[in-house]
């Protein structure tokens, strides 16, 4: 007796699950809160100064004196190597007695040349001679002209250009000579830059670059955030300042390059770090946020026409009562086509025809709304509208259609009409 007791009551409970929408599982739930909800593009990027100048020499000789080392402050006008100069005063000195010996000519023929003049006006010499002379004169005056310039060089070199100087506020980030090195000077195809100076590293900038899919959604003066792996745990914000046109194209995937401005205030951002980048393409504050993965969930203990049947129900009660009955009809509508179209399955001539008729009324119907406003649909952006399924009051298995909009991968922005926060819904069956 005790055994069919306890039969009876198995079969009881049994014959209560497989009651429609009676909960026949065991479930994960999670729960619909507030919170904030950022859109991003993620990217990586490396942290450069805004300007940097290579300072190469610009005469050749030895290196006498290098004044500067890594990382020194500079200003504009300091010096910072010195180059031999003996080669040059002797060369100083040679060229003054050319200008000497110039000048010399020069004020001799200028004598000869007045004296022409005086004679040529008695008539004493022809006017051929007194040309010659003049010409002769101009000669001498270029000699001498040529010679001034000549010294006026190698001075310049002498007290300038020996002098190698910073040409900029800033700080130096590369040195590339030593005392007793040999430099060329720029005009040469040789010569390579001695020192590199950062304009300011209190301001800097990362280029990252940016996928074409992800591009569109990139703008100048876009917020964005960065890490560093060197600097863990701490978050840095940045703002695009420029989007360069250029794409850069590797294994088949274009990238365009985007400039970011960053602020370095305490010195912690180094030229060359690595940094993760999350350019927030929209952000949403004290929205109702759900897990993505309650949105894709679907209950294995309902057949496909019962979800179907439980998510249309659902769907009802966001639209209006003309929308309602317009829903119901058309519901209906279809309903009654499957059933012919099933009747028919045993011809495929009949199951042609059928298609076609269905295509041609969706094609009517996507007509009529085209007619109606077709500048208000381009302008009112897409709805999209997904599920979440909860125990409600009386125990039983139930679903609400919730509109949706951003999302940051792991969770979703949802509208409800309803009350729902804090409400919880299904996440997962358990196995």
């Amino acid at each position: 007796m005790k055994k069919l007791i306890i039969s009876g009551l198995l079969t009881l409970l049994c014959m209560s699950c497989t009651g429609k929408n009676n909960i026949t599982a065991t479930y994960d739930f999670t729960s619909i809160q507030r919170g904030t909800l950022e859109r991003t593009v993620s990217s990586s990027g490396t942290i450069n100064p805004v300007a940097t100048v290579r300072v190469l020499p610009r005469m050749s000789g030895r290196v006498e004196e290098v004044r500067v080392d890594y990382n020194d402050i500079v200003k504009k006008g300091d010096i910072l190597a010195l180059l031999n100069t003996d080669m040059l005063r002797l060369k100083r000195d040679q060229q003054n007695a050319s200008v000497q010996k110039a000048r010399a000519n020069y004020e001799l023929q200028l004598i000869n040349y007045r004296s022409q003049e005086i004679l040529a006006q008695r008539g004493f010499i022809s006017e051929y001679e007194l040309r010659t002379a003049r010409t002769t004169l101009d000669n001498q005056r270029a000699d001498l002209a040529v010679a001034e310039a000549n010294l006026r060089v190698i001075e310049t070199e002498i007290n300038q250009y020996a002098f190698i100087t910073s040409p900029i506020d800033g700080i130096v980030l590369d040195r590339n000579i030593n005392a007793g090195d040999t430099v060329v000077d720029s005009s040469n195809s040789n010569s390579s830059s001695i020192f590199t100076i950062a304009e300011n590293l209190r301001e800097m900038q990362i280029e990252a670059m940016v996928g074409e899919l992800d591009v569109t959604s990139i703008h100048r003066g876009q917020n964005v955030r960065f890490s560093l792996e060197s600097l863990p745990g701490r978050r840095f914000s940045g703002v695009v300042d420029n989007l360069r046109m250029v794409p850069s194209v590797s294994n088949n995937v274009v990238s365009y390059t985007v400039i970011i401005s960053v602020e370095n205030r305490d010195g912690s951002l180094l030229p060359g770090m690595t940094c993760a980048v999350d350019f927030i393409v929209e952000r949403a504050e004290n929205v109702l946020l759900v897990s993505n993965a309650a949105l894709r969930y679907q209950p294995t203990s309902l057949s496909s026409t019962q979800i179907s049947d439980m998510v249309f129900n659902a769907s009802l009660e966001n639209m209006t009562d003309e929308q309602r009955d317009e829903a119901i009809e058309a519901r209906a509508l279809q309903a009654a086509q499957s059933q012919q179209q099933r009747q028919n399955n045993s011809g495929i001539n009949n199951l042609m025809i059928g298609n076609q008729n269905q295509s041609r009324m969706m094609g009517t119907g996507r007509q009529q709304g085209n007619r109606s406003a077709p500048d208000q649909r381009r302008s009112v952006p897409a709805v999209v509208m997904r599920t979440l399924w909860f125990i409600n009051a009386e125990g039983r298995l139930d679903v609400i259609q919730v509109r949706t909009g951003i999302s940051d991968g792991s969770l979703t922005m949802v509208f409800l009409n309803d009350d729902f926060e804090e409400r919880q819904v299904i996440l997962r069956e358990r196995i």
